[in-house]
């Protein structure tokens, strides 16, 4: 871990001197703004692994996104070596089409304790949900953030992130009844405990996401990138740039549908990446919304 070589890559110019909540917070944005939430080397013929010096290489000096399990993985290494007391925790995603958390512990976040405090720190979920900062680990309290307001809900040694948004102006009316789009207000997003796990617990999951024909991951090639307005995302051959509009009370969605010889421009010019191997995009129907 070099640290002054992965504050360049998120473009974090800040001024660090101690683990403190300010600089958390900083980090964490930084991250979400310019490391993209994405699955593309699994549908480029590649595989992604558990391993902290293969992600480093891909992220940090590739300029690369990951999914939770690698980009999730170095920002624990990050704070770790940053002098934070984090602590990693395994989570079960919710599934809308399902209205029920997935079967297998497939999500890594992190506990990160600052001064007595707990805060959940998560830097690779993407879409609506991703968190610009840390939450406090407290029960019940509403937390704002750009895209609607999150919330921890605690039962007994349970743990349940919630967010509630906000309505979808959809600008093209083709995609008026796309699936990709959440149109319930409040919705759960993932639930956790606060038993410290080892990344390499999740060894299982990283395999079953990247080759059971039935996952999420192996039905769309998903990558997004947060925005000082939104978000973008490229799922499959569909395009959208989401622009908050709280003091509209709805978020703008526009949405196109591109041709594949497109992708690398959309990817470069939009998600800031640049793939070294050909993509073949994957949209088929799943829970996914964006």
């Amino acid at each position: 871990m070099n640290l002054e070589e992965y504050f360049r890559r998120i473009d974090f110019h800040g001024f660090f001197s101690k683990p403190d909540l300010e600089t958390l917070k900083m980090v964490h944005k930084q991250h979400v703004m310019t490391v993209p939430f994405e699955n593309l080397s699994m549908h480029c013929g590649e595989r992604m692994v558990l391993d902290l010096e293969v992600t480093y290489n891909k992220i940090v000096r590739s300029n690369r996104g990951g999914w939770c399990l690698e980009n999730n993985q170095l920002f624990g290494w990050v704070l770790r070596e940053m002098g934070y007391d984090c602590t990693s925790l395994i989570s079960r995603v919710f599934m809308t089409s399902r209205k029920d958390y997935s079967p297998i512990e497939s999500h890594l976040i992190h506990k990160v304790v600052i001064d007595g405090k707990a805060y959940i720190a998560d830097v690779s979920y993407g879409t609506s949900s991703q968190l610009r900062e840390p939450l406090e680990l407290i029960s019940g309290k509403d937390q704002p953030q750009a895209s609607g307001v999150f919330r921890l809900i605690n039962t007994d040694s349970t743990w349940v992130l919630e967010r509630t948004g906000r309505k979808p102006k959809i600008l093209d009316p083709d995609f008026a009844k796309s699936s990709l789009i959440n149109r319930s207000e409040t919705n759960p997003v993932y639930r956790f405990t606060l038993e410290p796990r080892d990344p390499s617990t999740l060894q299982y999951a990283n395999d079953k996401l990247q080759t059971d024909p039935n996952t999420l991951f192996s039905n769309k090639s998903i990558c997004c990138l947060q925005t000082p307005t939104g978000f973008r995302g490229l799922i499959g051959l569909t395009y959208s740039e989401i622009t908050f509009k709280p003091e509209e009370g709805v978020d703008y969605y526009e949405m196109r549908d591109i041709k594949e010889d497109e992708v690398d421009q959309i990817l470069q010019e939009k998600l800031t990446i640049k793939l070294q191997k050909k993509l073949k995009p994957v949209a088929n129907k799943s829970w996914y919304t964006l």
